[in-house]
């Protein structure tokens, strides 16, 4: 009878399974147990991440906008309520920009959204 020859699926199971490992610290990118619990770990914190970046970046743009809201000597609060009432549709990524890099630009909006 021939000799059947296995493994080879499971052997690139691991391989693949490595290579999202590379990197890592000891043995877990090498012995297969570790990288596989290491990168559960990984993948989870991951997703979360992905999810707490948005939050944070959510509160750097209002506490961008509301020191320079406080500069044009308004509240963060009562700018949003105001764009909303003049029916402004500027996000806050776009407002942070503008209050952090053009100043100016700002300025004019808070005066419009004033009157």
């Amino acid at each position: 009878m021939v000799r059947v020859k296995r493994g080879t699926i499971a052997h690139k199971r691991r391989e693949n399974l490595l290579k999202y490992a590379k990197g890592f610290r000891w043995g877990r990118k090498s012995k297969e147990r570790f990288a596989r619990e290491a990168l559960l770990h990984a993948w989870s914190h991951a997703f979360a991440g992905r999810k707490r970046r948005k939050r944070d970046f959510r509160r750097l743009w209002q506490t961008k906008i509301g020191a320079a809201a406080r500069k044009g000597h308004t509240s963060y609060s009562a700018l949003i309520a105001a764009l909303h009432k003049n029916d402004i549709q500027l996000d806050r990524k776009i407002l942070a920009h503008l209050a952090e890099k053009q100043p100016h630009t700002f300025k004019k909006l808070l005066e419009m959204v004033e009157k």
